[in-house]
């Protein structure tokens, strides 16, 4: 079946066929929807008319919306990549993941607590309200959001300095593979790139500082054109910026590196190339209407999400041949 947006889908898209909407807005057969999928986690629902998708992303903490998806041209040249910072260009994942099992030690008063494998999906790759409020659900539900997160700046500042201080993780924060000889290329290119996370700017900067260092490519915000974060606390513990509430899968963190952090019109989108290697980031970009480049490693198979990616790729090898055949 063709989807407007999507083109064919394939066997492997990880996209299942619905009836109706969790919302119950839309059904289908009805009101001229033609068929209905939603991914393979169920965070993300595809409603199909003839001649228009709209997606449903839904949202942990009670704000879910609609969402046009645009076409996006393989022809188009390349101006700009934007790449995911956990996962794809620092593997760091699992330091944050410790942070948040922290939290819920802290919560339950269970010193010894520690995740099993089916929370993963839940605690890494979304916003840190997200993060918790999946927690407080499942193992402390008389807990609030609020103390959550004022136990998640304690633990994440006191690892963030015995790390800064030389006697924390000596690998919380390491550069992907391949992934200085793929930014250095791109900026040999002459092309713009900017960084794009779901995470807070307190946990997300010191991390890249970190892999930079590493890589000893200096400061990133003199690499950089653009680095979007989900924001800043304000007095340290409240959230402040949408990006925390409608981080990815939704498309805001990544459109407003198009628009804001670049300078590249909405219309002239997917002329960006998006690299992700989690199910939440390839629908961030691929809503946001850039070029979706999925990398191996993360979730994005397993989430069911394989059908939001323009391409997947192995490894930054193949995503920068790619590339050079678009500039």
């Amino acid at each position: 079946m063709q989807i407007p947006g999507f083109g064919k889908l394939t066997g492997n898209s990880g996209f299942i066929p619905l009836e109706s909407c969790l919302d119950g807005h839309f059904c289908t057969g009805k009101d001229g929807v033609k068929q209905i999928f939603r991914t393979g986690d169920g965070k993300v629902e595809l409603i199909a008319f003839d001649d228009r998708t709209v997606a449903y992303v839904k949202s942990s903490m009670g704000y879910p919306a609609y969402y046009p998806v645009r076409g996006v041209s393989a022809s188009k040249r390349i101006q700009a990549v934007l790449m995911d910072l956990d996962g794809t260009t620092v593997h760091s994942e699992d330091f944050w993941i410790s942070i948040i099992e922290m939290c819920v030690r802290s919560l339950t008063k269970l010193p010894k607590f520690n995740f099993v494998d089916d929370d993963i999906p839940f605690v890494s790759g979304h916003s840190v309200s997200e993060h918790l409020h999946y927690c407080i659900q499942k193992y402390c539900p008389d807990a609030s959001l609020e103390s959550a997160r004022d136990y998640y700046f304690e633990h994440t500042r006191r690892e963030m300095q015995a790390i800064l201080e030389g006697h924390g993780r000596t690998d919380a924060f390491t550069p992907a593979p391949g992934v200085k000889d793929f930014l250095l290329d791109i900026k040999a290119k002459g092309l713009k790139i900017g960084l794009v996370t779901s995470g807070l700017k307190e946990k997300a900067y010191p991390a890249i500082v970190s892999a930079f260092q590493s890589m000893g490519l200096g400061a990133p915000e003199d690499f950089y054109d653009c680095i979007i974060t989900a924001g800043i606390t304000l007095r340290g513990r409240e959230p402040g910026t949408l990006g925390e509430i409608e981080a990815k899968p939704h498309p805001w963190l990544y459109a407003e590196s198009v628009c804001v952090g670049l300078g590249i019109p909405a219309d002239d989108a997917d002329s960006v190339i998006g690299i992700e290697d989690s199910g939440a980031g390839v629908c961030s970009v691929r809503l946001a209407g850039c070029y979706t480049a999925g990398i191996a490693g993360g979730n994005i198979i397993e989430s069911g999400t394989l059908g939001f990616c323009n391409e997947y790729f192995n490894d930054f090898e193949q995503i920068s041949k790619r590339i050079a055949e678009r500039c």
